[in-house]
């Protein structure tokens, strides 16, 4: 499904021109252990086609290491999930260096980006109000978010900007898993596939960053057929100086995003770094189905993988779930492991499980363990629903969700995959204030 994302500082009327765009006022807040804004996703037609417009909260930079820093992880994300970025600028208050610089972000990543130019009240103050946006090089539209003008045009335009449908991916329904490969050079990624295919497929080579661009590997095993990518090594920021590069950084991630299944690879001789780490943040953060390998295994005697295995136990305590699987591209050691997993991982994303058996567990779970008291009250939980699949994701409505606190939800989250055999996958949790006041 296309994707479009709304990106921008904050109060340039990001959120009330999703909710114009969609229609209707929607809010579902992510209750996700360290972050701290909150996502808002929306389904919305045009020319026909469903399309998933995501709302994200305003650039903030001041919890992070600097203005650079924060403009390329808060923006890069939006970037990653969506087909088309919506930048949206205030045209009252005139150009921001803010602006500018998520601008030349997108640029560089080769987005496909419409600028907004918004609190534009009429079409006498369009000339006026987005002069100078035009020296940021982007196409732009001016609009109203608040008042409508110009909305139904935006429409027009962004139905024209829609990527094209693979119909090769509509027709074929068994089209197979497709399996990102994301890491840091040099850990042995193309050496994978090429041992995983018995054949050199891809260039392997100890010069760190041989591999550019996703690359697509097809194979058939076991009777199904599977696409391999190989992305880009994923080094830290600070020694990503090469614009080529940071394009290839940016397009793993992306990557990884898309794919059925992402497999973060590891080097078993090195230590864990902070790059490592950051990455699996990540893909846990994004609900992204994966599993860790780690790779040249053959070269550590029995303790030392003691050593390393009780690692990856520790750094896994943010995600529990995610499997580890041990390789070596030289013995083939757990290469047969490969693909069960990702089959596993996968069957377990499409679990579905009925209302009334969610909200028996929900009764069940909240009664055995109650919420903790938050200022002398605690959340009340009304009833659950599952809203999605690949990942599961469930929705629990609430009478205040600010008194569902990370560690609840935790609970809850460990509870749902005991009762319904989710060991392996990710799951998403929202929680709705449920309408009325709350209590």
């Amino acid at each position: 499904m296309t994707t479009i994302a709304i990106v921008g500082r904050p109060n340039v009327g990001k959120s009330t021109l999703f909710n114009r765009l969609l229609g209707r006022r929607k809010a579902i807040t992510h209750d996700r252990p360290g972050v701290t804004r909150d996502r808002i996703h929306g389904t919305v037609r045009l020319a026909d086609r469903k399309i998933t417009l995501i709302d994200t909260g305003g650039l903030d930079f001041e919890e992070t290491e600097g203005i650079e820093a924060g403009i390329m992880s808060q923006a890069r994300e939006a970037v990653l999930a969506a087909d088309i970025v919506l930048l949206v600028v205030d045209g009252r208050e005139g150009l921001n260096p803010i602006d500018e610089r998520v601008a030349e972000l997108l640029r560089e990543s080769e987005s496909t980006t419409l600028l907004i130019v918004n609190k534009v009240d009429g079409p006498e103050k369009a000339d006026i109000l987005t002069a100078e946006f035009h020296t940021m090089g982007l196409e732009l539209e001016p609009v109203s978010s608040e008042h409508g003008y110009n909305i139904q045009d935006l429409k027009e335009r962004l139905a024209e900007m829609l990527p094209e449908e693979d119909e090769s991916a509509l027709q074929d329904v068994e089209h197979g898993l497709k399996l990102a490969i994301v890491g840091r050079p040099n850990v042995g990624k193309s050496s994978l596939i090429n041992a995983m295919l018995r054949e050199n497929r891809l260039i392997v080579s100890p010069e760190a960053g041989t591999t550019r661009d996703a690359v697509d590997v097809v194979f058939e095993a076991r009777g199904r057929r599977y696409t391999f990518v190989d992305t880009a090594g994923v080094r830290k920021r600070g020694r990503i100086d090469d614009s080529l590069e940071k394009l290839s950084v940016v397009r793993a991630l992306g990557t990884a995003k898309r794919a059925d299944v992402a497999i973060l690879m590891t080097d078993a001789t090195m230590r864990l770094a902070l790059q490592d780490k950051k990455l699996l943040s990540y893909l846990d953060r994004e609900k992204i189905p994966f599993f860790v390998v780690i790779n040249k295994a053959d070269l550590l005697d029995k303790e030392a993988l003691r050593d390393v295995k009780k690692i990856m136990q520790n750094e896994l305590r943010i995600c529990p779930h995610v499997p580890v699987v041990f390789t070596s591209t030289v013995t083939r050691k757990g290469l047969k492991d490969l693909l069960p997993m990702a089959e596993a991982i996968i069957q377990e994303c499409g679990i579905r499980v009925g209302t009334g058996e969610i909200n028996r567990a929900l009764a069940d779970m909240t009664s055995h363990h109650q919420p903790p008291l938050i200022k002398g009250r605690r959340a009340k939980f009304y009833y659950m629903t599952q809203s999605d699949v690949m990942p599961p994701t469930f929705v629990f409505f609430v009478n205040d969700q600010e008194k569902v606190k990370a560690s609840y939800a935790r609970y809850l989250e460990n509870q749902l995959r005991k009762r319904f055999g989710i060991r392996i996958a990710p799951v998403r949790l929202y929680f709705r204030a449920s309408r009325g006041k709350k209590e």
